[in-house]
């Protein structure tokens, strides 16, 4: 088949996704099944070929990434449980002052806070956000909207655990700890660069406080203070308060992450831990999966440290340190309901993530990675760019970053290899570029706008105009990096 042939098929296919999510509403991760099977039929793999193509794809991304993505997301479910984002907010707050709350806020929910799945830190945070947002002054709103937009949205994809960056890692064969280190390296400078950014245009008069705020309901904020507290369009959100009677004999209604007790105790009230003790044990996993890419690459290692810097084995000790501190402070019974409320999330971000895997899969045996590897085999800046705007575009029509993120690595993920360009480096400008322009397509956006009190226009400012900064600026940092890998 001509090159022509394969990239306008694939470029059909790609667009054949899109319909079927954004004007048929058919489930993204069907859409990015039926569209890899399209493709696979097209470009002459055949129905068995591209079955078995899809399902490989499939399994191998869960054999990189399943695990890692469970124990991720039951650790935020379960830091959440414990009101490790309100206590930490307010610690925040009393630490760094008006003027540098903001960053200070922004670093950590775009790095420290990643586990926790996204809907939900936004709802656990906004309220204490909005309390701060008077203390910054005339643009308070607009600044701190803008600080917890680009933080959430960079952290999902350029952050580990975030899950979209946890499932690029997989995707492009990344080691996690890798990943972890460079990652940092580039959200640091991103959300320090890009709230400076707009905090002087904020103050240069792009902001009009009467046109983009709008009268806010202190009730609804001060009551959503826990993930019970989503709005009706929080898209798979785990409501971890609510008893479900139906379930309360369910075996898995009863499942703990140790032993349960075997005598009943007598109910406690809930102690305040501290916080270093409610994020130590993620810290733990973190440093674990970091020192052992340091360890690596320096070329020394033995077999204890190669085991316990294990992502899987890592993240693991993270979340049984986790649930032993969560059981000594808010008691076995709420510990239980955020693991439920961890698997019931857990399960369409695994689907989602192995959709992506098989279309990349398909992509890479269709033929197109030779295409590309032609084109692109004589510089490493080209397919950063290409794989960027990509994923731009993708997120302009389709509202997912992590969608259009995994996506965008999938194209070009089988080429890679032929580039001499390090993996990192393409899941990083593939996560900068799904940042691009959040719009109302995105639940963050709608969530952003009524829980802070912004209008619609506002929002536009904040949350579209601030995301499309940083994915910018990501890219920047990105290019900066590829001179020195």
């Amino acid at each position: 088949m001509e090159d022509w042939q394969i990239l306008s098929i694939t470029a059909l296919a790609i667009i054949a996704i899109v319909f079927l999510i954004l004007k048929l509403r058919v489930n993204p991760a069907l859409s990015l099944v039926i569209g890899a099977a399209g493709l696979g039929l097209a470009t002459g793999l055949g129905p068995t070929g591209t079955t078995d193509t899809i399902m490989q794809g499939f399994g191998d991304i869960m054999f990189e990434v399943g695990l890692l993505i469970a124990w991720g997301v039951l650790m935020g479910a379960i830091l959440n449980e414990m009101g490790a984002i309100r206590k930490l907010v307010e610690r925040l707050l009393t630490t760094f002052g008006p003027k540098g709350i903001p960053y200070a806020l922004g670093l950590t929910l775009g790095t420290l806070l990643q586990s926790i799945f996204l809907d939900v830190l936004l709802v656990m945070s906004a309220p204490l956000a909005r309390r701060i947002a008077p203390k910054l002054g005339k643009y308070g709103t607009a600044k701190i909207a803008t600080a917890m937009a680009i933080s959430l949205e960079c952290g999902i994809v350029l952050m580990v655990p975030g899950v979209a960056t946890v499932a690029l890692a997989g995707l492009l064969g990344v080691p996690l700890g890798s990943m972890l280190i460079f990652g940092l390296i580039v959200i640091i400078p991103t959300i320090l660069v890009s709230i400076t950014i707009m905090n002087f245009l904020i103050q240069r008069g792009l902001w009009d406080t009467e046109k983009d705020e709008q009268p806010f309901d202190e009730d609804l904020g001060a009551g959503a203070t826990g993930a019970s507290e989503v709005p009706g369009n929080n898209a798979g959100a785990p409501e971890l308060h609510e008893t479900n009677p139906a379930t309360a004999s369910d075996p898995l209604s009863r499942v703990g992450l140790l032993p349960r007790e075997v005598a009943a105790r007598s109910v406690r009230a809930p102690r305040e831990p501290g916080l270093l003790v409610m994020f130590a044990p993620m810290l733990l996993s973190l440093v674990l999966i970091g020192g052992g890419a340091l360890t690596g690459m320096a070329g020394w290692s033995s077999p204890v440290t190669d085991f316990v810097s294990t992502p899987v084995i890592a993240l693991l000790i993270g979340l049984l340190g986790t649930s032993f501190v969560a059981r000594q402070t808010i008691g076995t019974k709420r510990v239980e309901q955020a693991v439920v409320g961890g698997f019931r999330e857990s399960g369409q971000i695994l689907i989602l993530t192995g959709a992506g895997g098989a279309l990349g899969a398909v992509v890479a045996a269709s033929g197109m990675g030779d295409v590309l590897g032609g084109y692109f085999s004589a510089s490493t800046v080209a397919p950063l760019l290409v794989v960027w705007g990509i994923a731009a575009l993708l997120h302009v029509a389709v509202g997912s970053v992590s969608i259009s993120a995994i996506t965008a690595a999938g194209l070009l993920a089988p080429i890679a290899p032929t580039l001499g360009l390090d993996p990192v480096l393409i899941a990083l400008a593939a996560g900068a570029g799904s940042l691009f322009f959040v719009h109302v397509t995105s639940n963050t956006f709608w969530l952003l706008q009524s829980m802070l009190g912004q209008s619609t226009r506002g929002t536009f400012k904040s949350c579209s105009l601030g995301v499309s900064v940083a994915s910018v600026v990501a890219l920047g940092f990105t290019l900066i990096l590829s001179l020195f890998l």
